[in-house]
């Protein structure tokens, strides 16, 4: 209970910092919400009923969160729809992108892990060094780099579009990529914290194979706080989203974002900050969860 309400915080907070925005920003409050659309009496008459600039401000913000907590994110008057039916429709390529870059990145950093801890200096300073690159690398030059190999050098993937999964490959190296360095490393220090503990050296003694200890039973000890860090990197999944749609010209809030910013379409900018939040405090929800499924003494404690 204490952590649903905490997420419950937290999407007030990220209303509230939306709501602010659209008061603090020069000029008047129709205006800003009009943007580049079209400017007609009726459009303007119609932003006052809805937004009740006739009221009191404070009696304002408590319609407007009213309204979210009923679904209503508001009109866009610069596409002329609701703003949650814009967002539904672009909706579905951000997941799967989000979903198969989580999946990238997770499972690069597993397998990375598990191959390296407890092995050769060498080998781990060279893993290292690969994994300080992918992380420090902003995620739009690793894309341009994945474009200039796979698509205009050699061909094996498409530069642009969402026609099928192999369109779906390279942005999701984009995304994944950072995550697996940061996931690789965190991992890597939990195995060998692990592999140090007395439990290994009890089942080192019953005969149990290196191997063996580190995927049975390392493994599960080292998982708490990388999956701490994949609740956290959800945030980078979402801004990241933003510049690779628009690097490799795939569908989705990212492209829908880009558009509300460059048209000054505000209350679709407001949405997507509200269920950015949402997105987040789901995820890391889910992810507080999961901890009493991987370590047996939480369900206990």
């Amino acid at each position: 209970m204490r952590r649903l309400l905490s997420g419950l915080a937290v999407l007030w907070a990220a209303a509230t910092a939306a709501y602010l925005a659209l008061l603090v920003a020069p000029g008047d409050v129709v205006d800003i919400l009009v943007g580049d659309g079209a400017d007609t009496p009726q459009i303007r008459a119609e932003i006052s009923r809805e937004w009740g600039l006739d009221r009191p401000e404070i009696v304002q913000y408590v319609a407007y969160l009213g309204r979210l907590v009923q679904g209503d994110l508001g009109r866009s008057y610069l596409l002329h729809r609701d703003v949650g039916a814009v967002l539904a429709d672009q909706l579905g390529p951000t997941v799967e992108l989000m979903l198969a870059a989580g999946g990238v990145g997770v499972t690069l950093a597993v397998l990375v892990a598990v191959a390296t801890a407890g092995r050769g200096r060498w080998i781990r300073s060279a893993v290292a060094a690969f994994q300080l690159v992918s992380v420090s690398v902003p995620p739009f030059l690793i894309g341009i780099l994945l474009l200039f190999v796979f698509s205009f050098s050699l061909g094996w993937f498409p530069v642009s579009g969402a026609k099928d999964a192999s369109a779906l490959v390279l942005p999701a190296l984009t995304l994944g990529l950072p995550i697996a360095g940061v996931l690789g490393q965190v991992l890597r220090e939990g195995l060998e914290r692990a592999l140090e503990q007395p439990f290994a050296v009890t089942a080192r003694a019953r005969g149990l194979t290196e191997r063996a200890l580190v995927v049975r039973h390392a493994l599960r000890h080292a998982l708490l706080p990388a999956v701490t860090l994949a609740g956290w990197l959800t945030g980078g999944l979402l801004g990241g989203a933003i510049i690779t749609e628009a690097l490799y010209g795939r569908p989705g809030l990212g492209q829908v974002t880009l558009n509300a910013v460059t048209g000054q379409d505000l209350p679709v900018v407001m949405a997507v900050v509200v269920l950015s939040a949402a997105v987040y405090v789901a995820i890391s929800t889910l992810l507080d969860l999961a901890y009493r499924l991987i370590d047996p003494r939480l369900r206990s404690a």
